[in-house]
């Protein structure tokens, strides 16, 4: 019995990027498509992460070759560019997709390069009839540009007989084969557990093309990404702080669930309150610029952390 085709509402036919005169050099293809300034921007904004900065201009290679090729009459398949993007929480993966969606757009593989982020619970429903509805509405907002599902294996559920999440997967197989033209899909999360889906799943492997490891930042990225972090907010680190925060860092990566970035952020946050609530203290002094910005050593080693083996 052959699979039920999916349909989904709205979706229209991908259409071909504005007209633009007819490039002969990488150069004019790149100028065109101003793709460069989302690389030079990805390479700036995001610490580390050198092997993945590498896959995405692979990417952008190709659909820039893929450009000239047209343009000279030879044709090809538009590429399969579903994605699994693999690491631990933290590394950067949905900012990535969303690099990722820009390019797509400039150098005219989707239409509108937006990104829709996604996990289990807007795709899968709770009772029958529920599910295929959910996914063909969350499909329609995706068309045209990036859909992004975190958690990707959490949809297969298979010691659930009751679980929904298998019409999902059937849905989404059939969009990303029929109308891969017009949507790029991005899968996340563990490796391990994204290998397990596989397994299970695999239909996703024959649509998959690039499989994405996202490595775990060092501790001098960490710190950098931390330092990154306070600049965006108008903050600093006096020469103590700078060095507490590096040994918050060693003794923090030892700690069950260390989330990179993610808990860098949480660390500065737990800071910034704690340099507030120092401030706040001397109500009636005139605090100066410097004062209002600068995290002290005292501020960070206020954590639990330094007198326990809990997180703060």
């Amino acid at each position: 019995m052959n699979a039920p085709h999916y349909a989904v509402p709205g979706a229209v036919p991908a259409e071909p990027p504005p007209s633009a005169p007819t490039a002969c050099t990488v150069a004019e293809v790149l100028a065109q498509s101003q793709v460069e300034t989302v690389l030079a921007g990805l390479e700036s904004s995001l610490i580390g992460l050198a092997p993945v900065k590498q896959r995405l201009r692979d990417i952008a290679a190709l659909l820039v070759i893929d450009r000239l090729r047209a343009a000279h009459g030879l044709a090809a398949n538009a590429p399969s560019l579903h994605m699994c993007f693999t690491g631990n929480p933290g590394t950067g993966k949905t900012t990535v997709a969303m690099r990722m969606a820009e390019i797509l757009h400039k150098l005219g593989y989707v239409r509108k390069g937006h990104l829709v982020a996604v996990t289990r619970d807007d795709l899968v429903g709770q009772y029958i009839g529920h599910t295929a509805p959910k996914t063909k509405e969350v499909l329609k907002k995706a068309m045209g540009g990036v859909l992004f599902i975190d958690e990707a294996y959490y949809l297969y559920r298979p010691e659930n007989e009751r679980d929904y999440g298998q019409e999902a997967i059937e849905i989404l197989l059939q969009v990303m084969e029929n109308q891969r033209d017009d949507l790029v899909v991005i899968m996340a999360g563990y490796q391990d557990r994204m290998d397990s889906f596989f397994r299970c799943n695999p239909g996703f492997g024959s649509r998959i093309a690039h499989h994405i490891s996202f490595p775990d930042y060092s501790p001098p990225e960490l710190l950098s990404i931390a330092r990154q972090m306070l600049s965006s907010q108008h903050y600093q680190l006096d020469e103590g702080a700078d060095e507490a925060l590096q040994e918050y860092l060693r003794r923090r990566m030892a700690q069950p669930r260390f989330a990179n970035a993610r808990s860098v952020r949480n660390a500065l946050d737990r800071a910034r309150l704690r340099q507030a609530s120092r401030l706040f203290a001397d109500r009636e002094r005139v605090l100066t610029r410097a004062e209002l910005s600068t995290i002290s050593a005292a501020d960070i080693r206020a954590s639990r952390l330094f007198q326990e083996t809990t997180e703060a």
